[in-house]
């Protein structure tokens, strides 16, 4: 994003006067519904079409049974995502993401594209 597009966006998204107190508590929220180590790898795995316990377990690497478990839990109480019980034998899981979590959808793209960046200046590929 060019400089100009970014001030433009700022000026969309800031009030003026800005309020400091009021972009910190906005960025706590945001950290807090997605911040820690596991929340966007799920919301990942989750994009990527796994839906079921096991599969989303699976496809993130070093994720605990219960770590996952209590993540999935507390996304489902901030609506990020959705959980379907399906009664059968066995009672069949599945998680989808809302909506409302697709709205991350720009967020994680970029912050994909600045650490696959970033990556590859620490590692010495870019001036």
């Amino acid at each position: 994003m060019q400089n100009d597009e970014l001030r433009e966006k700022a000026k969309e998204i800031l009030s003026h006067p800005r309020d400091q107190r009021e972009e910190i508590q906005a960025l706590q929220d945001t950290i807090y519904v997605i911040g820690g180590k596991w929340k966007l790898p799920i919301i990942n795995s989750l994009c990527n079409g796994n839906k079921r316990f096991r599969d989303i377990e699976r496809s993130i690497p070093g994720i605990t049974t219960r770590m996952l478990s209590r993540e999935l839990k507390e996304m489902e109480a901030n609506q990020l995502l959705r959980r379907t019980v399906t009664p059968s034998s066995p009672v069949m899981v599945e998680y989808t993401v809302t909506d409302y979590c697709q709205s991350f959808g720009d967020i994680i793209l970029e912050m994909i594209k600045w650490g696959k960046e970033h990556r590859e200046k620490i590692m010495g590929h870019s001036p």
